[in-house]
């Protein structure tokens, strides 16, 4: 198999990164194709990229492209890609917001992948989710979750709706925990404590809080129940968050995003 990342930024790389591991590619090079030259210049050095400059040179060889480009990017990258395209190359797109039949309609194709990446990726603890047009077959789809798999754990889920409803939930969810985390910051740093103690006292919280999450059958409620008394401090913190309504407040967020993506399909 021959995989192609057209978009070398950090999601394009990241899904490269992890792919050179994969045993399904028989030792082949993930082959990657940017625009930019310093871009390309560096990554030439490292030993299991093949990387091209020119889209006609690795396109019609590709078995499977992942589309790794910003969703404003793609009617361009659509124009320019599209006379190198076959129909039993396989589409992955990373792209935002870009649905499946849009993807069909610019290039041409049927075997179109539709997935929603998160950052986590990077460290190998990502979610990717990802559904599939009707042509592309079973055993292709496989084939392709062994490759996001590589990356973290990917969810198949039954349409597109799922993937826009992902961008709320995982897609932008990082940002969402990074926004708690530099809160928690800034409250230990007015607190007295150093930037360093902060730092560990915030990330060591919440390595900690999911550890325990994970490694059990409790919900995040049962939890909270656990570590709150009444009258105690916990306490005293979850109810100033719920007289702020905080709760109410991510959930809005989390649809904000999801109204996004589906505004970014159409």
């Amino acid at each position: 198999m021959k995989v192609l990342v057209i978009g070398a930024g950090n999601m394009g790389l990241t899904y490269a990164e992890g792919m050179a591991k994969s045993p399904y590619l028989n030792r082949r090079n993930i082959m990657i194709y940017d625009i930019s030259k310093e871009k390309t210049q560096e990554l030439s050095k490292v030993s299991y990229f093949d990387i091209f400059t020119k889209i006609e040179d690795c396109v019609p060889k590709s078995d499977v492209i992942f589309l790794a480009v910003k969703p404003y990017h793609s009617e361009e990258l659509f124009t320019t890609i599209k006379k190198h395209i076959n129909q039993e190359q396989i589409i992955v797109s990373l792209m935002a917001g870009i649905t499946i039949e849009s993807i069909q309609q610019g290039l041409g194709v049927k075997k179109v992948i539709r997935t929603m990446p998160n950052l986590p990726a990077k460290v190998g603890k990502g979610v990717t989710s990802f559904t599939e047009a009707r042509e592309v077959t079973r055993v292709e789809l496989l084939m392709i979750r062994n490759l996001l798999d590589t990356t973290g754990e990917a969810i198949h889920v039954e349409n597109e709706n799922f993937i826009n409803a992902s961008t709320g939930i995982s897609g932008s969810g990082p940002a969402y925990v990074f926004y708690f985390m530099q809160s928690m910051l800034e409250a230990a740093l007015k607190m007295g404590f150093s930037e360093n103690d902060s730092k560990v006292l915030v990330s060591q919280t919440f390595e900690g809080a999911v550890t325990l999450f994970n490694e059990s059958s409790l919900s995040p409620e049962s939890w909270m129940e656990r570590v709150a008394s009444k009258g105690g401090t916990t306490q005293a913190a979850l109810d100033s968050m719920e007289d702020n309504n905080v709760k109410e407040l991510i959930k809005e967020a989390a649809y904000a995003a999801f109204n996004r993506a589906t505004e970014l399909g159409k």
